[in-house]
This record gives structure tokens, C-alpha cells and sequence, in this order.
């Protein structure tokens, strides 16, 4: 299946193209049983929590914290603050407190749980809490003063994590930024403070992150642009500063991870380790297209030397997200599960950054706070653990789902109106059992697509491919190989 996903629409008009997407995306709401709309009941409790949320002690409104988000995003999970000590660095990391506003067994907590996460898709969105908490009171928006989780990490002068404290805390973001705007800021030399720190310690990180293994494959993502009559789709690149804001996220998961594995109870992101029948696979991949793959090189090593602009390589590294199937989670109370690690991030590690948009990251909160504290984790995280794991499966399932159906929603509409017309493209996936079917990335417009030919496909080849179907209702789309 394609891999990319549509990140946001970049423009939208109010002209057919939009009411299209807008139904289609309803009935894909429906097929699936979801909806951004709240019970009566949820949306009453939401409100009187966030007229009244249970707030701490500790004042930290002194630090200048900052989000760093979409620019469109007002879901704001976490907020920024990074200072040198001595000749490493001390990073304060606040994150949305959800149980300052949401109790357990609530109406609002019944039906988070229901709902497992937040789904996104092109400019729709189904949250996890009701908007008046998830975008209101318990977002880290600028200039309020919010209850938040503050995790205080100290690194030393290589990006290493020598202490970490959690506890909840009084913020205020200073500042609401989005990645393109801190990155213009960045090459045109003008930040200070916590935006040059991150780009210090996101680059530390990312060195310690290819020294122990982990490996992140740069799949491409994509966004949308309707005006009229007409759907624009454009494969688009992460920034820099995307990368580096990702490893402040990564690097209190590990620390959470770590407390929980220490104190053996908790929750933890887990992937196993690939199979070597898959890895041998690759290197027959990549002995097909062309690309040398020396036999000492470990494929995270090999992975970071792809260069997704080449059509060899773009296929090379959408073959490797076979590695990184089958990530799930794992609850544990008094016994270190067997397998704790997450495989592509070399370590073990537990989500925690995200509680607004992911129902396990309250629970896994919790207890990390109650260890810090040095207090017993609390009965109603105890008795949830258990069943965590089939929950959050579920919901990470149906957002998968739901991210594709838009997907395929999305490329039928701009393609609707070209069937029969031909496209450069490349080959990037062949199917195993039919040899005849795969993936084609098309260029202009920028779409992965099903395509068929009438003999093997050739993996990693420059096309020509002709469109043959793009519905819109079955939100189906599919090419047939004329050259290659």
C-alpha cells in the first residue's frame, strides 16, 4: 500500500472541489463509525472541567516556554524551553496535564477511552476530547497560564541524559510558532535562546540516535491544495526543524521508558526486532535497483544513505518499511516485559508527549509522576493497564484506516478528471504473490498509486503509466504500465 499520508490541507475555497471532499470524507466518517461530534453529556462535562481544573502548586510561569506546531494546530500538547548548563543543557519539556481537567470514570474519560486518539485527515479531524478542552482549557496557547506535566531532562555536552525530574507545574507559552516560520528564522541566522539550543541538541540527538542503531525511514508526505473546480496534490518534505522538535519528543519518551523499566510497571511502545528473512529480502532489493549495499553496513546505517529525491532510492526506502511493521504496546506491573524495545529507535520508550490526541499517554503520565514523587502509582492506572494495549490497537487500526480512506480520497479527486491521460512515474513496490501489481510514484500530479502491467513490474525503473481509474466515490485509483 502507499505509504505517504496527507499531513494538512495548505488551501481550501468554498467551490465544488471542496464540498466533494468535505462528503467524502463524511462517508468515510460513516463507514467507520466515527465523529467529531461529543455525546451531550461529554460536551457538558467538558465544559465544567475546564471552568474548573484541578491546578498545582508549583509556578513555573517564569520560563519562556514555546510551541512549535503546524500553523494551523491550536491542539497544543507540548511547549519548549531549552538553556545551556555549563556545557550541556537543561531541557524543560511541558506537556498538556489532561487529568487536571479529566477524572476517572467521567463522561469525558469514558469516551476518550472509546475513542483511543485523535484521527486527522486532509482538514478534518475527529479528536479524542471535546474542542473546548483539547483546543480551549488544556492547550498550551500562548499567553495563558495552563496546568502542565514539566519534565526537566539534563544533558551533558554530547546530547546524553544524565537526570530527569517530572512534576506537575503552572506554564505560560510566550510564543505560538509553526515550523516554517522558526526555520526561516533559523537559516536567516536571527533566533536565540531556546530555538538555536534545539537546533544544537536536536543534532546531538540525531548523531546519538545513528550511534545506537535507531533509524527513521524519510517518507514522504503530502498536502493539498482545492480551489474551484480543482484538487492539487504536492509531496512535500520535512524540515529540519521538524526533525529536531521530534527528538525533544523522543528523548522524554526514552526517559519515561527508562523510569518505567526501573521501577517495572508502566507502559511502553514496543517494535520488534525485523526479520532476518525480511532484511535479506532488502538486500536483494537492493542488488535489483542498482544500489550497492555493503554486507557490513547494518541496514539502519544503510537507510540514513538513501536519497529519497532518487527514483532508485525512493523505491529502496519505501521496500524498507517492511522492517518497521508491528509496533503495538505492552503494559507491565512487577515483571520487565521480554521484549521492551522499540526496534527502529534502539531503546526501549513509551509515548507521553501527547495526551490531548492519545488516550495512553494520561495513563503512562501518571506514572512516571507518581515515581518521581516517590508515591504509589495510582489504583485507577493500575487497573487500566491491562487492557491498554487491546485499546490503543484498536484505535491505532481505525486511525490508520482513516488516514488512508482520506488518502485515497484525496488523489481520486485531483486525478478525477485525467483518466486516460499518461504519467511519468517510478516503480516502488511489486507485490510478492503477483509480481504484475505494485506501486507507482506519479509525478505531476505527486500521487502513490496501484498500478498493473501485463509482465513483472520493474522495481526502481522511470515509467510511463496510464491512468485507467480515479473514483471519487470508491475513492479507488489505479495505472496501468504503458513504458519502462
Amino acid at each position: 500500500m502507499p505509504s505517504s499520508r496527507v499531513v494538512r490541507v495548505r488551501s481550501v475555497d468554498d467551490g465544488v472541489a471542496a464540498h466533494r471532499l468535505r462528503a467524502g470524507i463524511q462517508r468515510i466518517q460513516d463507514e467507520l463509525g466515527v465523529t467529531p461530534e461529543f455525546p451531550p453529556e461529554v460536551e457538558a462535562a467538558a465544559q465544567a472541567a475546564a471552568s474548573a481544573p484541578r491546578l498545582p502548586d508549583l509556578d513555573r510561569t517564569d520560563l519562556p516556554f514555546v510551541t512549535i506546531d503546524p500553523e494551523s494546530a491550536m491542539d497544543l500538547d507540548q511547549a519548549l524551553h531549552i538553556e545551556t548548563d555549563g556545557d550541556g543543557f537543561v531541557v524543560h519539556y511541558a506537556i498538556a496535564d489532561v487529568a487536571a481537567f479529566v477524572q476517572p470514570g467521567d463522561p469525558v474519560d469514558v469516551e476518550a477511552n472509546l475513542r483511543g486518539e485523535t484521527l486527522y485527515g486532509a482538514d478534518s479531524k475527529v479528536p479524542l476530547h471535546p474542542k473546548v478542552l483539547s483546543e480551549g482549557a488544556a492547550s498550551l496557547l500562548p499567553d495563558q497560564v495552563r496546568p502542565a506535566v514539566l519534565w526537566t531532562i539534563r544533558l551533558n555536552a554530547h546530547g546524553e541524559r544524565t537526570d530527569v525530574q517530572v512534576e506537575r507545574a503552572l506554564v505560560r507559552s510566550t510564543a505560538k510558532l509553526s515550523y516554517e516560520a522558526v526555520q526561516a528564522d533559523l537559516d536567516a541566522g536571527r533566533v536565540e535562546g531556546t530555538l538555536a539550543h534545539l537546533r544544537t541538541v536536536g543534532e546531538l540527538r540525531l548523531a546519538r540516535e545513528a550511534a545506537r542503531g535507531g533509524v527513521a525511514l524519510p517518507l514522504p508526505e503530502q498536502e493539498v491544495d482545492i480551489q474551484g473546480e480543482r484538487w492539487h496534490l504536492d509531496f512535500r518534505e520535512q524540515l529540519p526543524v521538524e526533525r529536531w522538535n521530534a527528538q525533544i519528543s523522543l528523548l522524554t519518551g526514552y526517559a519515561a521508558a527508562s523510569l518505567m523499566v526501573y521501577a517495572r510497571v508502566g507502559l511502553l511502545r514496543t517494535l520488534p526486532p525485523p526479520d532476518p528473512h525480511d532484511v535479506q529480502r532488502l538486500h536483494r532489493t537492493a542488488r535489483a535497483l542498482g544500489i550497492e549495499w555493503p554486507a557490513e553496513l547494518l541496514y539502519p546505517d544503510f537507510i540514513r544513505s538513501l536519497d529519497p529525491e532518487l527514483p532508485t532510492h525512493a523505491a529502496m526506502v519505501n521496500a524498507s518499511a517492511r522492517l518497521l511493521r508491528g509496533s503495538g504496546y505492552v503494559a507491565f506491573d512487577g515483571e520487565v516485559p521480554a521484549q521492551p524495545q522499540h526496534a527502529a529507535l534502539a531503546s526501549e520508550y513509551a509515548h507521553v508527549t501527547a495526551p490531548l490526541r492519545r488516550l495512553g499517554d494520561r495513563y503512562t503520565t501518571e506514572v512516571c509522576l507518581a515515581l518521581c514523587a516517590g508515591t504509589d502509582v495510582p489504583d485507577w492506572v493500575l487497573a487500566a493497564l491491562p487492557g491498554l494495549p487491546k485499546t490503543l490497537a484498536s484505535s491505532g487500526s481505525r486511525s490508520r484506516a482513516y488516514e488512508r480512506a482520506v488518502l485515497d480520497l484525496v488523489e481520486a479527486g485531483v486525478l478525477s478528471e485525467r483518466v486516460g491521460q499518461e504519467f511519468p512515474g517510478v516503480i516502488v513496490d511489486v507485490d510478492e504473490k503477483d509480481p504484475q501489481r505494485g506501486v507507482a510514484l506519479v509525478h505531476d500530479p505527486d500521487v502513490e498509486a496501484r498500478v498493473v502491467g501485463t509482465a513483472p513490474l520493474p522495481l526502481g525503473t522511470d515509467v510511463r503509466l496510464r491512468l485507467t481509474v480515479a473514483d471519487v466515490e470508491t475513492r479507488r485509483i489505479e495505472f496501468a504500465l504503458v513504458s519502462g
